[in-house]
């Protein structure tokens, strides 16, 4: 019997949603929190990725993809210390001004992947988180790179399967071709419910919504920035 045709891979699930890895070269200070304390939050290489794993106890589980340098994510470990944050990020510079905010800040409840986030939603068992935030990612604004831009139907697939029913999807950016994109594809979906009612709904930062530099730095240059919550249904 003739084995069936594979189907063509999907391109909303292309794995390469980012550019370069490797920034500026490490001072000594970072290079040593990047050799000695990313060990120690590094989230496993292998298995499934639960709280009870990552933390030794059963907690709220959240995850940040593409951190950034890690201040939204450092601001909600302090936050919500009761709350185990996954941080995805695969520059390297990045994750070393995460490391330099968690040993500052002293914040046990941080791990870190240094790499793909689908990689990490790929392990999540399902509904096993309660929130996943997605803050200002690389827009990838030319048209014949949309495929790249992780608001796409096969990431946000993977971000419906680990969301627990109620739980929620927060999305910023400053970037008005991806805001128009999201949207797209998020109005597509009957497995999410926009939480707002008016304008200012986006248009104003929520209290519990730190700052990121990326957004700093559009408000600097004048642009809008957009604010998107969504509840898992």
């Amino acid at each position: 019997m003739a084995e069936s045709p594979k189907a063509p891979a999907d391109p909303t699930t292309i794995r390469r949603l980012y550019g370069r890895r490797q920034g500026h070269a490490l001072r000594q200070g970072q290079a040593a929190l990047f050799a000695d304390l990313l060990p120690r939050l590094a989230v496993p290489k292998d298995g499934p990725i639960t709280a009870l794993g990552l933390f030794g106890v059963d907690r709220p589980l959240w995850l940040e993809i593409g951190f950034g340098k890690g201040e939204h994510m450092a601001g909600q470990a302090a936050m919500h210390p009761e709350v185990g944050i996954i941080g995805a990020e695969p520059f390297v510079d990045g994750v070393v001004g995460a490391l330099v905010a968690v040993d500052a800040g002293q914040l046990p409840n941080i791990r870190i992947h240094h790499g793909d986030a689908l990689d990490v939603l790929d392990r999540l068992p399902d509904a096993s988180l309660d929130r996943v935030f997605l803050l200002h990612p690389d827009p990838w604004p030319k048209a014949r790179h949309a495929k790249r831009r992780f608001m796409n139907p096969g990431p946000i697939d993977a971000i419906a399967r680990v969301l627990k029913p109620g739980g929620e999807f927060r999305f910023g950016t400053d970037h008005p071709i991806y805001c128009r994109w999201a949207l797209m594809q998020m109005n597509q979906r009957q497995d999410f419910r926009w939480i707002g009612d008016t304008a200012a709904d986006f248009l104003t930062r929520p209290a519990d919504w730190p700052q990121t530099r990326y957004e700093a730095k559009a408000r600097r240059l004048g642009h809008e920035v957009w604010y998107f919550r969504w509840q898992r249904v």
